[in-house]
């Protein structure tokens, strides 16, 4: 009784939307895009790098300042000071601040790369919780079928022990079964709770009820069909591959920023100031005068206790370790790329696989059926019947949305991973029915 009302509990919270609108794969990527704070956080480091060649550019402008000063002074504190001035200084030759601004572009360019990258992950993210939800709902849908039809067993064994026609080791082998599947009831009831909770993290509310895969669907096999295409895809469009080439570029032009510190610096340097001084006794100390000047202030660097040199030793040893990251990315993508291709075409074996042994146990466990009606099969052989095909079938969904989720994984390791391609997987989803 207790683990009848454990079992009633969970099922009633997991399930506990059931009569809210059912959604699909995009409608749930659409809830994540503008709820999951992994995303939003993207979004905003995305702005916040744009800013970085602003600021890069902002060096090789001119930069105006204005000052002044007011002061009384005298015994009588009648002297008074006013002085004011405006000066503009303008770079003319500063490698370093040039090199700082390629980088600062190239800053931007690998924000764009992260953000693509966010945009993929959220893709599947959500799209992992989504299947791993269904993926939990089979399971217990699976699991409270075949409880009944074990349950109907047990009444069987019941019936014909009671009327001699089986003995007790019938129904207590029915028994030990329906206690085992109700225990696998409550832990799947539980693990579709958690999966719930996962997908309710990213979209930022409770999930509605989940479009599930059409019976009898068919999946399609990548597209080209060559592996090594995929693989030299990724070696070359993985976004992962982008940012590591992209700090590739950024490291050679710290290495020209460091050397440049062995370079002369030229500016431009204009300004206007005025001073007054008024009420003083000393005739002659009151003045009132407007000075103007304008030239160019140039600087030699001949020393400067051997940092430069170790920053550029220091800017050569980042680069070859972002030339070593770059290759380690490639090899990376590539790796990634062959075990989705790889778990795609085994994932369609799979399935036609499952598919088969369905059919398989579907027939055995008529059969068995009948020969424990007419004597000639015992009840631990329908038992058994019944638990391979109800497993057959929760590992023939799991086979097919591990397919989906490889085929989602091979189009992001090449780059091209998009919401269009949630949209073919939609057109495979029947709304969900409860």
């Amino acid at each position: 009784m207790r683990n009848t009302i454990v079992v009633a509990s969970l099922i009633a919270s997991a399930l506990l939307a059931a009569n809210a609108q059912a959604v699909d794969l995009v409608q749930t990527y659409q809830l994540a895009l503008a709820n999951d704070p992994v995303y939003t956080s993207a979004r905003y480091a995305l702005s916040a790098s744009n800013e970085t060649s602003v600021q890069g550019r902002a060096a090789l402008l001119p930069v105006v300042g204005f000052g002044g000063n007011y002061s009384r002074s005298g015994q009588s504190w009648n002297t008074i000071t006013n002085n004011y001035s405006l000066q503009l200084t303008q770079p003319l030759f500063r490698p370093a601040y040039w090199q700082q601004y390629q980088e600062s572009k190239l800053s931007v360019a690998a924000g764009e790369v992260k953000f693509a990258q966010a945009q993929q992950d959220l893709i599947l993210r959500v799209s992992q919780a989504y299947f791993d939800t269904l993926t939990a709902q089979d399971v217990l849908a699976s699991l409270q079928a075949q409880k009944s039809a074990i349950a109907e067993q047990l009444a069987s064994a019941k019936r014909n022990f009671e009327v001699g026609t089986a003995t007790i080791t019938d129904t207590n082998e029915a028994q030990a079964s329906y206690d085992l599947v109700i225990a696998q009831e409550i832990a799947a009831a539980n693990n579709l709770e958690v999966a719930r909770n996962v997908l309710q993290q990213i979209i930022g509310k409770p999930p509605a009820p989940l479009a599930t895969l059409r019976p009898g669907v068919q999946l399609s096999a990548p597209q080209p069909a060559a592996i090594e295409t995929w693989v030299s895809s990724a070696e070359d469009q993985n976004f992962g591959v982008i940012g590591q080439q992209i700090a590739l570029d950024t490291a050679k032009y710290d290495i020209k920023k460091s050397r440049a510190g062995h370079l002369p610096t030229v500016d431009l340097i204009a300004s206007r100031a005025h001073s007054d001084v008024s009420g003083s006794d000393i005739p002659f100390y009151n003045v009132s005068q407007m000075t103007n000047s304008i030239g160019v202030q140039w600087t030699i660097p001949l020393y400067a206790g051997g940092a430069v040199n170790s920053s550029v030793r220091q800017a050569v040893a980042l680069e070859d370790k972002a030339r070593s990251d770059l290759e380690n990315a490639r090899r990376t993508a590539a790796l990634n790329a062959r075990q989705a291709y790889l778990g795609v075409s085994s994932g369609l074996a799979q399935v036609k696989a499952y598919e088969a042994a369905e059919i398989s146990s579907q027939s055995s466990l008529d059969s068995n059926r009948l020969g424990y009606q007419v004597g000639v099969r015992i009840n631990i052989d329908v038992l058994n019947a019944q638990q391979q095909l109800y497993s057959t079938r929760r590992d023939l969904a799991k086979a097919r949305y591990d397919t989906l989720m490889n085929s989602l994984k091979l189009k992001s390791a090449v780059g091209t991973l998009k919401e269009e391609d949630l949209q073919q997987i939609n057109v495979l989803l029947a709304p969900a029915t409860y």
